[in-house]
């Protein structure tokens, strides 16, 4: 068998048949494969259109959702007893407290309330759980004035642990909004050329870009709310751009109430903003990428240099403590 398909390899007119057979069936699958190209195609458009619409509709219905329990949320009558008894919004209320929930998305009286419970509830859990610690659980060899300012450290940690908490929620929001507003900012711009008033864009936009950012698509809706009830429209351009928080935001705001009072065309405006939002989002990421060199060489350091010595050095080590 084996003298058989030496013979056959060696033979040209066998090669010769067998590279024409796969020439012409390379000829017939290239020829063949473009009349079922357009029916895949066709199914995959499809596929990706209902997966599509489905997404879409989920991010509406959790949008939705999420609209009917803020409206409906109310603080718990054990917190809200306890601060009004305590007169908590007297002793621990912070001015900027309210402008920060707003911002982190946590709008009305409720959260407030519960912020207030929390920083009361804080710094006496943190204090009693390094009490604890410090006195009963441990062996710390220290003096009692050092235990503590521990406790005290602890307690400070517990009263700035809810304005940290703020600050996180604040950061990612505004990440989730800067993100998607370039989009948002060319779905409102082709929203407007194609004539629809601003209130029906900002309703529009805010459907759409629900898939992308549900902050975002919040804001957008309570803006829209805002521009039907109020009476001053430049309040609500104003309140959409405290409530976010980011530059970006403001400065369409800004030009928005400058349409609305003079009369100027938004098209071009909008346009221009799209593109400065999109470099801001483009400048960030080339920031991120250019600071990870420095950011892995400590634990390249760490955790490869040693492994690397260890493959390179280890054989000859071995050897070396053979031949002792």
């Amino acid at each position: 068998m084996i003298d058989f398909l030496v013979e056959k390899l060696h033979d040209v007119h066998f090669l010769t048949m067998m590279l024409a057979a796969i020439a012409a069936s390379a000829t017939v699958y290239t020829l063949v494969m473009p009349m079922f190209a357009g029916e895949t195609l066709a199914k995959r458009m499809k596929a990706v259109g209902s997966e599509r619409e489905r997404i879409r509709q989920r991010e509406r219905d959790r949008l939705a959702k999420a609209e009917r329990v803020s409206l409906r949320q109310a603080p718990k009558q054990f917190v809200a007893k306890v601060v009004e008894d305590l007169n908590l919004a007297k002793w621990v209320a912070q001015e900027s407290a309210r402008d920060k929930l707003v911002m982190a998305g946590y709008r009305g009286q409720a959260p407030y309330i519960t912020f207030l419970f929390f920083r009361m509830v804080m710094p006496i859990a943190f204090g009693l759980a390094a009490a604890i610690y410090v006195f009963l659980l441990s062996n710390l060899q220290q003096t009692t004035p050092i235990k503590v300012g521990m406790c005290l450290a602890a307690v400070f940690l517990g009263m700035q642990a809810p304005m940290l908490f703020l600050k996180n929620a604040i950061t990612k929001r505004q990440l989730s909004i800067r993100r998607a507003f370039p989009d948002a900012l060319d779905l409102l711009l082709i929203c407007i050329e194609s004539g629809m008033s601003i209130e029906t864009a900002f309703r529009r936009v805010s459907i759409e870009i629900g898939s992308q950012s549900i902050p975002l698509a919040e804001e957008l809706t309570l803006t829209t709310a805002e521009l039907s009830y109020l009476p001053d429209r430049k309040q609500a351009y104003e309140n959409l751009a405290a409530r976010t928080g980011l530059d970006g935001v403001k400065s369409v705001c800004l030009a928005l109430q400058q349409a609305e009072r003079y009369g100027t065309p938004l098209g071009h405006s909008l346009r221009v903003m799209a593109q400065e939002n999109r470099d801001m989002r483009m400048n960030e990421a080339e920031k991120k990428a250019a600071a990870l060199p420095p950011k892995l060489t400590v634990p390249m350091i760490v955790f490869f240099l040693p492994v690397l010595f260890v493959v390179i050095l280890g054989p000859t080590a071995i050897k070396v403590s053979a031949m002792q």
